[in-house]
């Protein structure tokens, strides 16, 4: 909880040269003028919410982050819908999700309201940064790091909750089309008990070895699985993931391993809503590569903020290559994708009251 609600502007001299209206916008490369910035104080709580010009800031040598870790963070979009209206899609549960990783990572709540009216109040200082370009948005990063200077292994007593926006493209090179996946069975990204369910640093520093592996092999991803018997399926890359098996929408259930991601939860309520058969199970790798073989894998797709939808065109496990839906999109992943993005933008009606007016 802040201790100081009035939110203080310190705006920039020399702003930044805007890209020009067709560049590329490589994804989380450019950095907006302003950031927001509050410290935690053990024993005040939470303190001094600025606005302030993005710019590097001095870190102790021995700040409790730099050694064990102790960070998490969130990633959401603000978009223009069609009357040109600054929006957000379901923002208040990025903030939840930002407050369970903090009680998982021994670290202070905040108040969700405030944090989330002070990025609005960012976003409408650096609103004219916001893309309007098809398939582009400005990505917002809120993140919450240990300051205090300390080698002990214990929860520090200070902290940093900064926002920074970046306006971007596609985050996949290949856009909506669908995407090569390599199986790991040899790594892990979490186990039950770990950190998993936290959106945390960590989880992706121990992600990386993988990628780079199937980078190398020709692959965009990798699809995850358990980490005790590397055979449950878990979740691919950062995202989500969904299988259309003889019409049946197949997800891994949440297990204190996967991130409860907000565009799984949406694409559930979706689904939901349009009678088609949602399960959310365990489900293996060999019940996938069986139902490829049998005919009745249908679909099958990634979720997450960064790239809404992402259909998966092949699977590679152990030496075999699993070709689905002949590595075109699926008509269930295209209308999905059409119908998030379309609430997002304005393009399609909002039955749902997911879009949040910044404004």
């Amino acid at each position: 909880m802040s201790t100081e609600k009035h939110i203080l502007h310190y705006e920039t001299s020399a702003p930044k040269d805007k890209p020009a209206a067709d560049d590329p916008l490589a994804f989380g490369t450019i950095f907006t003028d302003h950031m927001f910035v509050m410290d935690y104080t053990d024993g005040t709580g939470w303190h001094d919410p600025r606005i302030e010009p993005y710019k590097p800031f001095l870190l102790d040598p021995a700040a409790i982050v730099l050694h064990y870790g102790q960070t998490v963070f969130e990633g959401l979009k603000a978009y223009l819908n069609e009357d040109k209206e600054v929006v957000l899609f379901r923002p208040e549960e990025n903030m939840k999700r930002l407050n369970r990783s903090n009680d998982r990572l021994c670290m202070p709540m905040f108040d969700e309201k405030f944090v989330l009216s002070a990025l609005k109040e960012l976003i409408s200082l650096d609103k004219d940064w916001i893309p309007d370009r098809e398939g582009t948005s400005l990505y917002v990063r809120p993140f919450i790091f240990a300051t205090q200077p300390y080698l002990g292994v214990a929860p520090s007593k200070t902290y940093r909750l900064m926002i920074i926006l970046s306006p971007v493209g596609p985050y996949y090179k290949e856009g909506v089309n669908p995407v090569k996946i390599a199986v790991e069975s040899q790594y892990v990204r979490a186990a039950v008990g770990g950190t998993g369910s936290a959106k945390t640093a960590g989880n992706y520093a121990g992600a990386m070895k993988a990628q780079e592996v199937a980078e190398a092999e020709g692959y965009s991803q990798v699809l995850w699985l358990d980490a005790k018997e590397h055979r449950y399926i878990e979740e691919v890359g950062a995202m989500n993931v969904f299988f259309k098996i003889n019409g049946e929408i197949i997800t891994p259930s949440l297990n204190g391993s996967i991130l409860e991601g907000i565009t799984r939860k949406s694409v559930i309520e979706l689904l939901i809503d349009w009678d088609i058969p949602i399960t959310e199970r365990k489900v293996s790798i060999d019940e996938i590569m069986e139902a490829n073989r049998a005919g009745t894998l249908e679909e099958a797709f990634g979720t997450g903020t960064a790239a809404v939808i992402s259909p998966i065109g092949e699977l590679f496990y152990d030496g075999e290559k699993c070709e689905i839906n002949h590595n075109e999109i699926g008509e269930l992943s295209l209308k999905l994708y059409e119908t998030i993005t379309g609430i997002q933008t304005g393009k399609v009606e909002d039955p749902y009251n997911w879009v949040v007016p910044v404004d």
